[in-house]
């Protein structure tokens, strides 16, 4: 993966508090880092999570699969490019593919997958991604 395989970016600075006893971002802080670009990503679809509560009632997603892979660490007041698109949809599911990049670098510092079933919240159970939610994901996305 490269910074250009993505289209959707948000640009995130490490706090002192996020680094560990070596000097380095502690490794649930990546996790944090891609829910907030997933945040973000969800915005500028016009999906912001917190204005409507009651829209969740009845389907929500749930998180099924999160992983990392560290390439070289981040540090205390580093500026962070955090990169997601769409890897892929299923009927149910949707795949998030991940990157953290530094400014002006090609190469990821940090990758990342995390995988969303959107879900009928009474039955716990998968439900089918509706068509126009899909479709706002993807016109954010670029890459479905």
């Amino acid at each position: 993966m490269i910074r250009s395989d993505y289209a959707f970016t948000h640009q995130i600075r490490v706090r002192f508090g996020e680094v560990d006893y070596q000097g380095i971002v502690f490794n649930a802080n990546y996790l944090t880092y891609f829910d907030v670009v997933l945040t973000e990503f969800l915005r500028a679809a016009g999906l912001v999570y917190a204005a409507d509560p009651e829209a969740r009632d009845e389907y929500d997603w749930h998180v099924v699969k999160a992983t990392l892979e560290l390439k070289s660490p981040a540090r205390a007041d580093d500026l962070l490019d955090v990169c997601v698109k769409i890897g892929r949809f299923g009927r149910s599911s949707l795949t998030y593919d991940l990157a953290i990049f530094r400014p002006g670098q090609e190469a990821p510092c940090t990758l990342g997958e995390i995988i969303w079933v959107y879900t009928h919240q009474a039955s716990h159970k998968s439900a089918e991604i509706p068509a126009e939610l899909r479709a706002k994901l993807s016109e954010v996305s670029n890459s479905v």
